[in-house]
């Protein structure tokens, strides 16, 4: 970072919270340059002298709904189940974004959709979280964590195998995974280039610091990648309506 500083950059850009505090010091030190954290804190711009740092930051709740929409309307045992590697607030924002949108989507439909308990995991206990959570009714599945969801989604292929067809899915994020596993009927993916560029555009005008720019369906960081053909197309019909309703701000109101 301050290589960078040195070399007369406007705009720095860190790609995860984990450079948070390596951040903070640079901000301070370099206060006509502007940062950019993808994935800081809310609580971060606050915290620079300068007011010198942005978080970029998707919109916790919106990914929840993506996920949930499809499950709400997919799952035939009204039991759904979400994974997270890490007890943080977007996890937790995201898995209540998905279980009240399942709960919206499914009355609608005329059935329930109750989300387990959610349920946090290392990488080598994503398929035994997966596989106790189908033992206990679950029939679409949604995660927050790479690794962790790769070890549910090989319990799930192969239970699903076992059954000799597909009866459990998989929702993937943050990129369009359709394809990678048999049991994965859609994903949410996040676009996080479209955030970098409201940085830059902010920077061009002068105002880039001290705030947070999230990633949402409106202003097209966040989206609902491609619908696998496991997905009848009244559902998808319906599915990609939701979608349109919260980019117009209307879904569940």
């Amino acid at each position: 970072i301050d290589s960078y500083c040195t070399l007369g950059y406007d705009m720095i850009y860190a790609p995860g919270n984990q450079y948070t505090d390596a951040v903070l010091q640079a901000a301070a030190e370099y206060p006509d340059i502007a940062f950019a954290l993808l994935n800081g804190a809310a609580d971060t711009p606050a915290k620079a002298e300068n007011g010198n740092v942005s978080s970029l930051l998707p919109n916790a709740t919106q990914i929840g709904w993506i996920a949930g929409a499809l499950a709400g309307l997919m799952t035939e045992t009204g039991t759904i189940a979400f994974i997270g590697g890490m007890e943080l607030d977007t996890t937790k924002g995201k898995y209540e974004g998905y279980k009240e949108a399942a709960a919206y989507v499914a009355e609608k439909a005329g059935k329930t959709a109750t989300t387990l308990d959610i349920s946090f995991s290392d990488a080598p206990k994503g398929k035994e979280f997966a596989t106790e959570l189908i033992s206990k009714g679950a029939d679409v599945f949604f995660g927050d964590a790479s690794a962790v969801d790769s070890g549910a989604r090989q319990a799930i292929d192969e239970y699903n195998a076992a059954q000799g067809s597909v009866k459990v899915f998989d929702i993937a994020q943050p990129a369009d995974l359709l394809g990678q596993n048999e049991c994965i009927i859609c994903s949410q993916v996040t676009d996080n280039s479209a955030m970098v560029g409201s940085c830059m555009e902010a920077v061009e005008a002068g105002k880039l610091g001290g705030d947070v720019i999230y990633g949402t369906l409106e202003n097209g960081a966040l989206s609902a990648g491609a619908v696998s053909d496991l997905v009848p197309a009244e559902i998808k019909d319906q599915y990609n309506a939701y979608i349109e309703e919260m980019k117009a701000g209307t879904f569940m109101k």
